[in-house]
């Protein structure tokens, strides 16, 4: 990657916390591990930028639950396919682009932070302890806490690959079909890759409104698209019902199937029941309600800066899915958000060291864009495109792997320094 080879190194060192290591959090720590090297960030795509003109020693601290990258938006087939489960999580210390001297991975979790003295409090995931870790910069990344089958619920690799294994097998030998509630991105994706993997098993998808992915700011053909895409695939598709009631019925076979009854008194039998229904909480317990709104989502201005009325603010960063910000939450956006906030925290160091006043760049708004990996094909969405379909559609936004490759290449994830 271009870089200057007449840069200085200052005299001062820098100590950054990163709380979450996924999309936004790497892209953050990865950047900025670029530009403190005199070396443009790895996402530059502006063909006119120049490499910073110093060396900045920095320390990187990245804080993560789990003890390695997952990949999320991957979930729908890393639950349904063996191979690619094994895939989609790598530990992080098996990841060659993440083995730089000065950064360095715990796993555990922020309890509180003290904004004033800039003192994070951390629980160790093996010893339960709790350490204090004092930072210089603070980046808020940890994202949403989302419930099974969204996301996996094990915070190891092993675990993972044990549950996800578990969650095969009952997809496998449901007797009379699977049911998935919810109709949102993760539901039809689901109900699609499970129709694939396992054309033999029926596939119900119950959604509550009258048409599919109804909370997100989408038009009606997208939505429509969906739809007759499932049908077309095999998935029974059912609007405008709620499941009101999931019983459990004993069998002779001794394989539970369970009852479920409808908003309109219907009744289906079905062997699994996967609930995919939204259920997203901002993992933001750990900072005062001044930086939060009302959802517990952060509160930050255009520099990805927090705005609440905190100590410190221009010393603490927010990142990807627990921003308060405009748009639909996806990992392109988190990393492009990453790549913003470590070109702000860079500059705001560079003023530090030299006196000079730092020279943010904004971030502007999300457009409404989307796109599913439905089996073989994808749908996309974006304002000047429209509604787009097709299997070389799938190519580009997925490769083979639903994005996996492509989000590790963007970061340079197989990189060793």
């Amino acid at each position: 990657m271009p870089s200057n080879d007449f840069v200085r190194t200052v005299s001062r060192n820098f100590r950054v916390l990163v709380i979450g290591g996924s999309y936004g959090g790497l892209a953050a720590a990865l950047a900025l591990v670029d530009l403190s090297q005199g070396r443009l960030a790895r996402f530059n795509c502006n063909p006119d930028a120049k490499a910073p003109t110093h060396r900045i020693p920095i320390q990187i601290t990245v804080v993560d639950k789990r003890d390695g990258y997952y990949h999320l938006i991957g979930s729908p087939k890393a639950l349904a396919c063996e191979k690619f489960a094994s895939e989609a999580w790598t530990r992080f210390q098996d990841i060659p682009g993440l083995k730089y001297p000065d950064l360095r991975f715990i796993q555990g979790s922020v309890s509180t932070v003290d904004f004033k003295t800039k003192v994070a409090h951390i629980v160790d995931a093996e010893t339960k302890n709790t350490r204090t870790e004092p930072y210089d910069y603070l980046i808020a990344g940890s994202g949403l806490r989302r419930s099974f089958p969204t996301v996996p619920q094990s915070l190891q690799r092993d675990e993972f690959l044990e549950e996800a294994k578990e969650h095969m097998a009952d997809v496998k030998h449901a007797r009379g079909g699977i049911v998935i509630v919810g109709g949102g991105a993760v539901g039809v994706e689901m109900a699609a890759e499970l129709k694939i993997l396992y054309p033999e098993q029926k596939i119900t998808l119950i959604h509550s409104r009258k048409r599919l992915l109804s909370s997100e700011p989408l038009p009606d053909d997208f939505a429509e698209r969906v739809d007759s895409i499932l049908r077309e695939t095999g998935v029974d598709v059912i609007l405008g019902q709620r499941v009101i009631d999931t019983t459990a019925i004993d069998t002779k076979s001794r394989r539970r199937v369970w009852k479920l009854t409808l908003s309109d008194g219907q009744q289906l039998q079905t062997g699994h029941v996967l609930n995919a229904v939204s259920q997203s909480i901002p993992t933001s317990t750990y900072l005062p309600k001044e930086a939060l709104n009302a959802e517990g989502y952060i509160k930050v201005d255009r520099s990805l800066q927090f705005s609440g009325a905190i100590p410190n603010p221009e010393y603490h960063w927010a990142v990807g899915d627990l921003t308060a910000w405009e748009g639909i939450k996806r990992c392109g956006g988190a990393m492009h958000m990453g790549h913003y906030a470590a070109m702000n925290i860079h500059q705001h160091m560079m003023a530090e060291c030299t006196g000079g006043k730092p020279d943010y760049q904004t971030l502007q708004p999300f457009p409404s864009v989307m796109g599913l990996a439905l089996g073989k094909t994808a749908v996309s969405y974006t304002p000047g495109e429209g509604t787009r379909e097709g299997e070389d559609l799938m190519k580009s936004l997925f490769g083979k792997d639903m994005g996996h490759t492509i989000c590790w290449n963007y970061m340079r994830l197989g990189e060793a320094y």
